[in-house]
């Protein structure tokens, strides 16, 4: 009895997701489309990466627009950070989530990772696909490729430059 409850529990243990940390802010400031500074409850400066997602860097199209809407829907809200690990930056990988502008009440219900795919201002790591829980992961995919279909954003790109192939 006490070998197949050891083997039972070492079971339930491999296929238990690891264990997720959960962290309460407040978002400071916004310094890329897919990276946040917030502030803990014991003042502590915490910067966030977006998992699962990838903006534009500083000096590639669509960067300010996708750090701007980043900061519309984050800056200066309570938010709640799910993350499992740190970088070799120091930075916490995980997911933030805060009230929704058009939902005051509401709670932690915006996962704005998936907002900045949904908008066209981030596209998908998918070299880090693997470290995201698989609901999210298919989530951001659906994002992404209805952002794609709409050609919005940083897709927009596509939609001119065939539109001006198709001219010439």
């Amino acid at each position: 009895m006490v070998a197949s409850s050891s083997v039972g529990l070492a079971l339930l243990l491999l296929c238990a997701p690891a264990f997720a940390a959960q962290l309460e802010c407040r978002v400071a400031s916004v310094t890329r489309g897919d990276t946040l500074m917030c502030l803990t409850v014991d003042n502590r400066q915490e910067l966030i990466r977006l998992r699962g997602i990838d903006a534009p860097g500083r000096k590639e199209p669509f960067a300010v627009r996708a750090r701007q809407h980043l900061a519309d829907l984050a800056h200066g809200k309570s938010a709640t950070v799910h993350w499992t690990y740190r970088d070799h930056h120091g930075r916490i990988i995980g997911a933030v989530w805060v009230e929704p502008v058009d939902c005051p009440g509401c709670g932690h219900t915006l996962d704005v990772g998936r907002a900045q795919l949904a908008s066209g201002m981030a596209r998908r790591a998918q070299r880090y696909a693997s470290q995201q829980p698989v609901e999210e992961r298919y989530a951001y995919e659906f994002e992404e490729s209805e952002a794609r279909a709409r050609r919005t954003g940083l897709w927009r790109k596509f939609k001119e430059s065939s539109q001006a192939q198709a001219g010439q």
